[in-house]
């Protein structure tokens, strides 16, 4: 199985989802550093679509300024360009395979796609 994780080395939840894909047999990783080769727009907006999630779900709130941006409540296009814009609001670690998408937090999300 194939698996694509936008990952942050910094943050501790992205670093244990990656932990957990790692121990898994047969997983074929592709490991992202977002904050270094950002996702297109069209790409953001296919992973929080394939999540069932709005845009304004993956935005990190923890230590930015998206709450004062009012990020958390604007509209899925004025929340995918501040993301584009600046990864550093993405929040993470969004993980993909065949059976779906999820924000791993907890990282233990990561195991209903695998």
């Amino acid at each position: 199985m194939k698996a694509t994780i936008w990952h942050n080395p910094q943050c501790g939840k992205s670093r244990t989802t990656l932990a957990i894909l790692e121990a898994h047999d047969g997983i074929e990783l592709d490991v992202i550093e977002y904050l270094k080769n950002p996702p297109t727009r069209e790409k953001l907006a296919q992973l929080y679509a394939d999540a069932g999630m709005a845009p304004r779900e993956g935005v990190r709130t923890f230590k930015t300024d998206a709450e004062e941006r009012g990020l958390t409540t604007a509209d899925d296009a004025t929340v995918l360009d501040a993301l584009v814009a600046d990864p550093k609001l993405i929040e993470r670690p969004l993980v993909e395979t065949a059976k779906g998408v999820r924000l791993c937090r907890p990282p233990e999300k990561v195991e209903e796609i695998l």
